[in-house]
């Protein structure tokens, strides 16, 4: 029974861990680092607040029908009972545990509406940052890999 708690104990942790990955513009992820970058000016037309909706990988599914599967088989005496409690148990800890990572990795973020140098229009959702944007703001697109984040231009 020791090892089946510390194997929920891990995956646990590792669901935590994985949920605490950041999305900020002012979080740069290390393989970005000493990477050139193309970079655009640009205008903010507008920003609105959006909800980036949480991700479903999978982890908190498992770790909740583990955990609910292991307490529901331990909850009776009887072998047979104890069986389909377990089963029952696990299906629900799976939705419950789902439901918690969805929740735990959302995550609230801003769409900016920008005007680029030649007249282009482009929209970007990023997380909110420390910095504040506005309409009327000037701004540069850093975009790195695929990857695109929005920050004021210096003075």
């Amino acid at each position: 029974m020791k090892s089946v708690f510390n194997l929920s104990l891990a995956l646990i942790v590792a669901a935590t861990l994985g949920a605490c990955a950041s999305s900020s513009p002012d979080v740069i992820q290390r393989g970005d680092a000493q990477r050139m970058s193309v970079v655009e000016d640009a205008v903010v037309l507008s920003v609105r607040t959006v909800t980036v909706d949480g991700s479903q990988s999978g982890i908190g599914a498992t770790v909740g029908g583990v955990v609910g599967a292991i307490g529901g088989y331990g909850a009776s005496g009887v072998q047979r009972e104890g069986q389909i409690l377990g089963v029952l148990a696990g299906v629900a800890g799976a939705a419950a545990g789902n439901a918690i990572e969805r929740f735990s990795t959302r995550e609230e973020a801003v769409e900016i509406l920008l005007q680029l140098k030649g007249g282009e229009r482009r929209a970007i959702v990023q997380a909110k940052a420390a910095e504040v944007l506005v309409p009327g703001d000037a701004v540069i697109l850093v975009t790195n890999g695929g990857k695109v984040r929005v920050t004021k231009a210096p003075k």
